[in-house]
């Protein structure tokens, strides 16, 4: 498979996510500048994390209007795949590929450590393979990671099962103290489109995905979500 991942000014994750496509998931990789207008046809397009244009008015809302983006928009609108990591994720929001909004994390600073997640789509490509009876321990590294939608919207991400992961305690407790670091809506730590082609989580699964760093629970979400993506 073919995967673009995407360079805007300030990222600083897309190496890690580049690295991860084609060292242990041997993929071909292109990448493709915020103001490319073509996806060199990427059957895949990855919007990696970062500090996006600085994070200026807030996360996502300037990239969102990079070059790219309409080729992007086009891209999805022909069913092809796009995954957006952290402030790719951000980025997707403010683009409305994916409902909701990310906002200032409850405490108001930025967080980074360890987050335990548990799958809860068993539609979605990228957590279609994983073990819905375990959890899966995956970086964060955010200031606006609080995952936000109104009610209505919360109602159809659960009835079109749209709901990717939740941050959970160690042991899959939802409800433990901690757990829900960052105020996230029902615990939300990402969901993807009514199609389900377009996916955003906070985690950083390409930060969990080297036996040298001690954990590898990211590669089976990005082993899943191209496995699914070359039978669709």
């Amino acid at each position: 498979m073919k995967v673009g991942v995407v360079v805007f000014p300030g990222s600083n994750c897309d190496q890690d996510i580049i690295d991860t496509l084609r060292g242990p998931l041997e993929q071909q990789v292109e990448t493709l500048w915020h103001k490319d207008h073509d996806l060199r046809g990427c059957e895949l397009v990855v919007l990696p994390g970062g500090f996006s244009y600085g994070d200026y008015l807030r996360s996502g809302a300037i990239a969102r209007f990079s070059p790219i983006m309409q080729e992007i928009g086009r891209h999805v609108q022909r069913g092809g795949y796009v995954l957006g990591i952290c402030n790719g994720f951000q980025v997707l929001t403010e683009a409305h590929f994916v409902p909701g909004a990310l906002l200032r994390n409850q405490e108001r600073s930025f967080v980074c450590q360890n987050s335990w997640l548990t799958p809860v789509s068993r539609a979605a490509a990228l957590t279609a393979d994983l073990d819905p009876t375990r959890t899966y321990c995956v970086p964060v590294a955010h200031g606006e990671g609080r995952y936000f939608a109104d009610d209505a919207t919360l109602a159809a991400l659960a009835d079109h099962d749209q709901i990717l992961f939740r941050y959970c305690s160690a042991s899959g407790d939802a409800a433990a103290d901690g757990a829900n670091f960052n105020g996230s809506a029902q615990g939300i730590a990402g969901v993807c489109n009514a199609d389900r082609t377009v996916f955003g989580l906070m985690p950083h699964p390409e930060r969990a995905a080297d036996p040298d760093l001690g954990n590898t629970d990211g590669l089976p979400m990005l082993r899943s979500l191209l496995r699914h993506i070359g039978a669709a």
